[in-house]
């Protein structure tokens, strides 16, 4: 199936409702509850889950909903290998923070590939929205979308890297030494990968863990703006296999690898 503008758009219009939905509860008192794996969850990752997963079932292309608050429910790609892929809150420790740096991302997945994706920072109103044959764009409030391109790193200049707000990496202060001079640009949630698409970044190397919805609608989004998304070996990062939803080590490049094979 062709994606059409108007399919984009309509996913950006859900991302903005849940993003409302969020904002309702962030602009007031909220619980905090711990899942198994210890990491938060609060009623505004149980409120925009259900207000996704709801809209996506009335949109044009049914396929399966794999959402991070709701894993269970979900059986598999369909026969054309198709699956959307959801994050209702991507960032719920910059959520607890407020420090607006959390995103709705919703990617649709097609044999293990993200060919539509977008992420939306309803604090910030701030969008990036992206699609194969379409661009990548991104828009702040009201306005239109723009499109968004990565760019090479300048030589002589200080590598620009960005780096997560809540999660470090032991392996990260020598792969940063092979890079030589560099600028820290700190960010939460999947913004950090739409730095790099917009080129406000040259660089995110990922070694701590995350999990497929973190990634899939940002990685479409910096595929379709001219970057890419590999492991440490080269290969790009793949949401194929459903049952493993952790994410390997990765690179999020605006140009070419700086590190080679790692």
């Amino acid at each position: 199936m062709l994606i059409t503008q108007e399919l984009l758009n309509q996913v950006d219009a859900l991302a903005r409702k849940a993003g409302a939905a969020i904002m309702e509860i962030y602009g007031r008192e909220f619980t905090v509850e711990q899942k198994e794996d210890k990491s938060p969850l609060t009623e505004a990752d149980a409120a925009a889950h259900n207000m996704i997963v709801q809209g996506l079932v009335e949109l044009p292309l049914k396929a399966p909903v794999l959402s991070e608050e709701d894993t269970a429910g979900f059986a598999g790609a369909d026969e054309h290998g198709r699956y959307w892929l959801v994050d209702p809150l991507d960032g719920t420790k910059e959520f607890i923070k407020r420090n607006g740096e959390f995103t709705v991302n919703i990617a649709l997945i097609e044999h293990g590939k993200p060919v539509l994706g977008v992420v939306y920072a309803p604090a910030l109103n701030v969008g990036y929205m992206a699609a194969e044959g379409l661009g990548a764009f991104k828009y702040e409030g009201d306005g239109a979308p723009v499109a968004i391109n990565v760019a090479e790193h300048q030589a002589g200049t200080p590598w620009r890297v960005v780096g997560s707000r809540s999660h470090g990496g032991g392996e990260l202060p020598a792969l940063l030494e092979k890079l030589g001079e560099h600028e820290l640009v700190p960010m939460g949630s999947s913004l950090k990968l739409c730095l790099v698409a917009e080129h406000a970044a040259d660089i995110y190397p990922r070694l701590g863990p995350t999990s497929l919805w973190d990634t899939g609608a940002a990685q479409c989004v910096v595929e379709q703006a001219g970057g890419t998304v590999v492991q440490l070996n080269g290969e790009p990062l793949s949401y194929a296999n459903t049952r493993e939803v952790l994410n390997p080590h990765f690179l999020v490049l605006g140009g070419k690898n700086p590190f080679g094979e790692l």
